[in-house]
Formats: structure tokens, sequence, C-alpha cells
């Protein structure tokens, strides 16, 4: 069994090794042939060989950004509620449910956003009546995430010892207080935890951000303006485009990567700094 074990440890950096070298042995000549200022640039045309990833990388982090805030807060406070004041009979369920939302595929959602909340917004919120955009997206995005967000914050609260609660009580805080300023930094961990596996599922989806974000590759200027992010522009065009136009595509994807990377070096310098 030892030799079992180490032999899907050995498997699973073995795919990672070979992802990273397919990504950078691609995507990195690739920007320095090109140039890096050309390759960060604004502008995407194919047509014209200008490979501007830019307004992508703009667009990826507002749209990652709007979504985490507004799924972090519902599922949040979904989690407390489940943890302290919803009647006991019915955290069980509405968990379940909470979790069936991890089950639906990536184009239902798409499809939800695209024919309820994209001419629901165009309809009655955009100031300009397009419905495509950042806001559509991260709306999307939020439902999407907070199966994770509920679920790892509610086990991070459950984990901490319940004697911090019932002895905030003893000194004569209320049931609200105790949760939000004993047992919420008791459990601070566990929902950065919950906050980065958010993070992660939002810049990384792709299917559903199509169908809701427009898809042209402009600067963001506004929350309903057709744009695209990092994920839709390599969707988009993997099986359309061949030569550099493909390459670029690779390039892109190191960029996906090295964010990620970041975010996974950022979630960690954190916990130790919460240990420290």
């Amino acid at each position: 069994m030892r030799n079992v074990f180490l032999s899907c440890a050995v498997f699973s950096l073995f795919a990672l090794g070979c992802i990273c070298v397919f990504l950078f042995a691609e995507g990195i000549p690739f920007i320095h042939r090109i140039g890096v200022t050309n390759f960060f640039g604004v502008t995407w045309n194919i047509n014209a060989k200008t490979y501007g990833v830019l307004s992508m990388i703009v667009t990826s982090v507002f749209v990652t950004a709007l979504s985490t805030i507004i799924g972090v807060s519902a599922g949040l406070l979904t989690a407390v509620s489940l943890y302290k004041f919803c009647p006991a009979k019915l955290v069980s369920p509405i968990r379940q449910m909470i979790q069936l939302l991890a089950g639906i595929p990536s184009v239902i959602y798409g499809l939800f956003g695209m024919i309820v909340i994209v001419p629901f917004l165009r309809d009655n919120i955009s100031p300009n009546g397009v419905g495509y955009g950042i806001l559509a997206s991260s709306l999307v995005l939020s439902v999407m995430i907070l199966p994770t967000i509920v679920s790892v914050s509610l086990d991070a609260l459950n984990a901490v010892p319940k004697n911090y609660y019932e002895g905030a009580l003893a000194l004569g805080a209320t049931s609200e207080q105790s949760v939000f300023s004993i047992m919420i930094p008791a459990a601070k961990s566990g929902i950065l935890a919950a906050v980065v596996l958010s993070i992660g599922r939002a810049i990384g989806e792709t299917m559903a951000v199509i169908m809701v974000i427009g898809g042209s590759p402009v600067m963001p200027k506004s929350l309903f303006q057709s744009v695209r992010t990092l994920t839709a522009n390599i969707a988009m065009g993997a099986t359309e485009l061949s030569g550099d136009a493909q390459t670029a595509l690779v390039a892109t994807g190191v960029v996906l990567f090295i964010f990620t990377l970041l975010l996974n070096v950022s979630f960690s310098l954190l916990k130790k700094g919460n240990k420290a």
C-alpha cells in the first residue's frame, strides 16, 4: 500500500510537471518573440496578428473580485445562519440543497444567466440597454461558488470548540456577538480556505462565463458591456485557431497559471501569518 500511495503522489507530480512544461515551453518563447509590451497590450486582433491580453486580465480580475464579494458575503452569512440561527431540523435539508448547486453543470448556469439574468439586467438595471457583461457574469459565478463557501465555512465553524461560544455567553455577550466576535475569528483559517477555493473556481470558470459576458476583447469600462475573460478567450479560439494565434492562447494559459500560482502562494503566506 505504501508503494501504491507513493505512485499516486508521483503521478500527481508528473501530471503537474507535464502541464507546466507544455505551457511554458510553448508560451514563454512566444511572449519573448512578440515582446512583453505587445503581449500585455490592450488590443487583441488575430487578423492583424496583435495579441494583447491586458483587457482580458483586467476583466478576469473584475469578474473574480465582484463574484467573490457577492458570493462570500452571501455564503458566509448562510453558513452562520445554519450554524446557530436556523432551526436544527432545517439545517441538514438546507445544506443538502445548497450542495446540490455544486452538481449542476456549468452550461446550465450559463443558460439560466443568458435567459433570465441578462434580460433582467438589460430591461431593469442597465443604463445602456446591454445585459451582458461583468455584472451578469459575477452574479452567475457568485451562485456557483456558494456551495464551496457555505460547506467549508460551516465545517470551520463546527470545528471551533463549543466552550468558546458558551464562554462568551457567560460573559454577557449576545448570541450574535458571540458568533461574529468570537466564533468567526476563531474559524478564520477555514473561512479563508473557503474564500481561496471560491476565487479559484471563479477565475477558472469558462462555459457559464462565455454565455453571459458577451465575448468582445476590449478594455472594460462598464459593468454592462460585452467583454472577455482569459478563460473565455482560450475556450473561444482553442478549436478554431492555429499557428501563432493558437500559441497565443497557450501564452494566455501561462498568465492564468501564474495567477493561480500566486493565489496559492498568497494563501500559504496568509496561513503562516495567522499561525505566527
